[in-house]
């Protein structure tokens, strides 16, 4: 007779712990989910992705992703920075209609403590605009956001644009070149 030992299994889930995920102190170091990991290891340079309205609790921010990296695991909490803010990709397509005009600009700025940022901005125009007044649009949009962010700190950047407390003072500057519908910040990268 042949006897085979059979190995006891274990639950991988059992042998996991949970850690609390905390946002950036730009949003008061609030609490945004629960990760089930073996250790601190596993955890560590994770990024996630969330909807900005869980932690701004405005609707207007409903369409807008917020990715974290996971910087920081003590204690059963992990700490995250920001990696990038992004509008989603639906929502920019419901935005542009066809007989407007969607003027994009990218641009590099380092903010007042030395930290690189790269905002890319949408502008919608009210109707089709010529080529010459896209190009001012764009250099204006671009020299405007330039002034903005060197007078604040990387955190106080990003809280304005959460805020959109630069949006409305964008579009007086932009009006007076041509009708603005909306400007809106499809992404706002941190280094």
């Amino acid at each position: 007779m042949i006897f085979i030992a059979f190995q006891k299994t274990v639950d991988k889930w059992k042998l996991k712990k949970w850690f609390q995920v905390f946002a950036p102190k730009v949003f008061e170091n609030k609490e945004i989910c629960e990760i089930p990991a073996n250790n601190e290891k596993t955890i560590l340079n994770r990024n996630l992705k969330i909807g900005l309205n869980l932690l701004t609790n405005n609707v207007y921010n409903s369409n807008t992703n917020l990715i974290l990296k996971i910087i920081d695991v003590t204690n059963q909490s992990a700490h995250t920075k920001i990696l990038r803010i992004e509008l989603q990709d639906s929502y920019i397509n419901s935005i542009v209609r066809k007989d407007h005009n969607a003027i994009e600009t990218r641009t590099p700025v380092v903010s007042k403590d030395n930290n690189k940022i790269i905002i890319k901005a949408i502008a919608i125009t009210r109707q089709r605009v010529a080529n010459t007044k896209i190009k001012e649009i764009r250099k204006e949009m671009n020299n405007n956001i330039e002034e903005y962010c060197k007078k604040l700190d990387s955190d106080s950047i990003v809280k304005a644009f959460v805020e959109r407390k630069f949006h409305s003072e964008l579009i007086n500057k932009l009006k007076k070149i041509v009708p603005i519908s909306k400007v809106e910040f499809k992404k706002i990268e941190l280094n």
